[in-house]
């Protein structure tokens, strides 16, 4: 069987969540179902600008076919403006939300022309909000399924948004609660849905090397956080309450934010702004962390908490995401704040009670065991294509 993925960009290179999912399923898909996987996106490499870094052309990475098309444009210089008047203001123009779609770019009419012209039984697009996913799923038909990784924010409720869905065939989710807010919103429930979330994979870590790098003594308890550095993600919350949890309780506590730095936090002199971590350091890290904090209220998944959770770390999650609340809540493996006083709370018991940490982490590593390991994972995805294939006919 031949399945083809359309994303707005596509490489090792890429480090966000929704497509380091995708590169790890299509790998598989390959790999360990033996089919054919193309993957069709645009030259762009960093999701603020959408500039064509990658040459265009025909590329393969581990098995995967990869056709990159230049854009004819990336992330206008004035969306953040203009996308306040569309997301905040009364419901927009068809017109303005065209322009919104435009605006926030990838702009890239071939990727979609070649999704079209696609031999594969089934066409695949993530995310749903990009000019790629809005302007190809209707031109599918019956091949189209989406991969929405959709949260709770004011795009999800874009009129322009109900045709897209009311188009697609098939939702692949990562949560119920993920497909509870898109039944929500959308008309979808007689389709063919699939809860699957995320395979975990985990490698050995060396907490002593991650001191080293990030210059944390062997005593020194530290909470890790990766993830894009970004006032959207939480990320300037929870460094704003980390100092204030210092001022209040000083001692040997540390924070190391690991990810693309978008915004950066002040400078704080038990904070280490580590930016994107090589895959190494990165278990490095969780295997020395004394807590992983996902501050985000935007999240569909959180590939980072469950890998977390993986090496028997404890969680920390913010209440107001429903996705990562649901995981605190169905596995037993952490503590959410719904502000700081929470937060300064959970904290003072996490660090307090070594055998409480043990225990969250424990619960978090059977959740994974029981629910996200690939194997499982990769028999219940083949089956949902293939069915959607053949109700395609193809």
């Amino acid at each position: 069987m031949k399945v083809a993925y359309v994303l707005p960009r596509y490489g090792e290179e890429v480090v966000g969540g929704a497509e380091h999912a995708i590169r790890m399923i299509a790998e598989r898909l390959v790999s360990h179902v033996g089919w054919e996987v193309d993957v069709l996106t645009t030259c762009a490499l960093d999701a603020r600008t959408w500039a064509d870094d990658y040459p265009a052309g025909e590329v393969e990475i581990n098995g995967v076919r990869v056709h990159r098309f230049p854009s004819v444009s990336g992330r206008h210089p004035d969306f953040d403006s203009f996308s306040n008047h569309v997301l905040l203001g009364p419901e927009p123009s068809r017109a303005d939300q065209e322009r919104w779609v435009e605006m926030q770019g990838p702009v890239c009419p071939d990727v979609v022309d070649a999704a079209v012209a696609s031999d594969a039984g089934v066409v695949i697009f993530k995310p749903y909000l990009y000019y790629p996913t809005v302007y190809g799923v209707p031109k599918l038909g019956e091949r189209a399924l989406m991969h929405p990784a959709a949260h709770d924010e004011p795009a999800l409720r874009l009129p322009i948004l109900r045709h897209v869905f009311a188009e697609c065939r098939g939702f692949v989710f990562n949560m119920v609660g993920e497909r509870r807010l898109v039944e929500q919103h959308f008309d979808v429930a007689n389709r063919r849905q699939l809860v699957l979330g995320f395979g975990i994979d985990t490698s050995p870590g060396d907490a002593a090397a991650a001191r080293t790098t990030f210059g944390i003594g062997p005593d020194e308890p530290y909470l890790l956080s990766i993830g894009r550095v970004d006032e959207s993600k939480g990320s300037l919350l929870l460094a704003k309450w980390f100092a204030a949890y210092k001022d209040r309780h000083p001692g040997p506590l540390k924070l190391v934010l690991a990810g693309q730095v978008v915004d950066a936090p002040p400078d704080h002199p038990d904070m280490v702004l580590a930016g994107i971590v090589p895959e190494q350091l990165k278990w490095d890290a969780l295997a020395g962390a004394t807590a992983v904090v996902q501050p985000s209220p935007y999240e569909s998944l959180s590939l980072a908490l469950l890998e977390g959770w993986a090496v028997g770390r404890p969680a920390v999650v913010n209440a107001a995401c429903p996705a990562t609340s649901e995981h605190v809540r169905r596995s037993g493996g952490g503590l959410a704040f719904t502000g700081y006083a929470s937060f300064e709370v959970l904290l003072d018991k996490l660090l307090g009670d070594p055998a409480l940490r043990d225990r969250f982490g424990a619960r978090g590593r059977e959740y994974v065991e029981r629910n996200y390991r690939w194997p499982v994972l990769l028999d219940r995805y083949a089956r949902f294509l293939r069915s959607a294939a053949r109700a395609a006919g193809r």
